[in-house]
């Protein structure tokens, strides 16, 4: 295929289209719904891409949409956008701020939602590829376990709608509006939940000699748990192993029976998922035993490392290359967040990218944020052309 061409999708074809985008994501902002509960969201993505002519599948894997949209006999793409919200109360004083109290787009899934719904109106109108389009509106990216990408493929997605590829993006506030961040192999790290109950023997602060103290316990547990990372990671690799919360006792003067500890690790490679797991259950039982305690370790494993294949992150490069130049594309560092995306690269090659939300954006998850509008004729055109060149006859 060229490396450029007038004949796709171009961000000028979407500028007729940017008041009403805008319109649609800020409706979309104003009625946010957490995760599994996308009822009226998904109403509104399916409702659209029907009356543009989609074969449009509806409660997928719960409340997921799939809209398809056939044109000649080649390839089969995804892409993805996902459309919940997460349970913060906004702070934006915008005036489409959100109207559902204690909910809101903090994460910018209304403008994913939108921008992929505006290169579906493309597409349908002007059905300048060959092959199938599944266009896949995801819910509960934000469940954390149990995510609405695992419950599609329990639904038989891929079987349902096949695809020889899939792709999907997320904005990131700091990186230039308009820009494109891109990285080929492990992007965003596996995300695992570790509790860590210990159990000891309670008694009066004054006579501790009679006690089994699981207070210093965890805290011994805590301090050597600041190792895994530094004396077993390779030094040129990522892993993040954090302490987020300590509990224990009530009262000063009392020695109490528990204590609980939980952690956040992050990591890029099933390798060192593996060996993180290792040691932190050793050091938690044995640091514990050395005091005299006993421990129960409850490790949950999250969503897994986003990989991109090297074949489609070059092509979708490509593409973002020819969109906005190559001054605006960039190598994505590692992020240690992570994604349920993931689960999909698990059983197709393909790519997530990010979409620069502009500098002085607040970061994600925060009451401040609000999705960049000005982004929304990128995204789209985006999809729409890099859909067109994947397809091309």
């Amino acid at each position: 295929m060229p490396k450029t061409s007038n004949q796709f999708a171009d961000i000028s074809d979407f500028a007729d289209k940017a008041a009403e985008l805008a319109a649609a994501r800020q409706h979309l902002h104003a009625h946010p719904e957490l995760s599994f509960q996308e009822h009226e969201t998904a109403a509104y993505v399916a409702e659209r891409l029907e009356s543009w002519g989609y074969e449009v599948t509806r409660n997928v894997g719960g409340l997921g949409v799939v809209g398809r949209l056939r044109q000649g006999s080649g390839r089969s793409i995804a892409i993805r956008a996902d459309m919940d919200a997460l349970p913060i109360t906004e702070a934006t004083n915008l005036p489409y701020a959100s109207q559902a109290s204690g909910k809101m787009h903090a994460c910018g899934h209304d403008g994913h939602t939108t921008m992929l719904l505006g290169a579906a109106e493309y597409l349908a109108r002007t059905r300048h590829f060959n092959g199938t389009v599944n266009l896949i509106f995801q819910p509960a990216e934000e469940a954390g376990k149990g995510s609405g990408a695992q419950a599609m493929i329990a639904d038989g997605l891929f079987e349902r709608f096949p695809c020889d590829a899939i792709f999907g993006l997320h904005n990131h506030p700091g990186a230039p509006a308009g820009s494109f961040l891109m990285r080929a192999g492990p992007l965003m790290a596996a995300s695992d939940t570790v509790t860590i109950k210990i159990a000891g023997r309670g008694g009066h602060a004054s006579r501790p000699h009679l006690t089994v103290d699981p207070i210093v316990a965890a805290a011994n547990i805590v301090m050597t748990l600041q190792t895994v990372v530094s004396r077993n990671v390779n030094p040129i690799e990522t892993a993040v192993v954090t302490v987020g919360t300590i509990r224990g006792g009530t009262a000063s003067n009392v020695i109490p029976e528990h204590a609980e500890i939980t952690l956040s690790v992050r990591s890029f490679s099933a390798e060192i998922r593996d060996t993180l797991e290792q040691r932190i259950r050793s050091i938690a039982a044995l640091v514990a035993q050395a005091h005299g305690a006993t421990v129960e370790i409850d490790y949950e494993r999250g969503y897994p490392v986003v990989v991109n294949s090297e074949s489609e992150t070059s092509f979708a490069t490509d593409v973002a290359v020819e969109l906005v130049g190559q001054d605006k594309v960039a190598v994505c560092p590692l992020i240690p967040g992570s994604e349920d995306f993931s689960y999909f690269l698990e059983h197709k090659p393909g790519c997530f990218l990010r979409l620069g939300n502009g500098e002085d954006s607040a970061i994600l998850h925060s009451s401040k944020y609000d999705f960049n509008d000005g982004n929304l004729t990128v995204g789209a055109a985006l999809w729409a052309r890099l859909t067109e060149r994947f397809l091309a006859a």
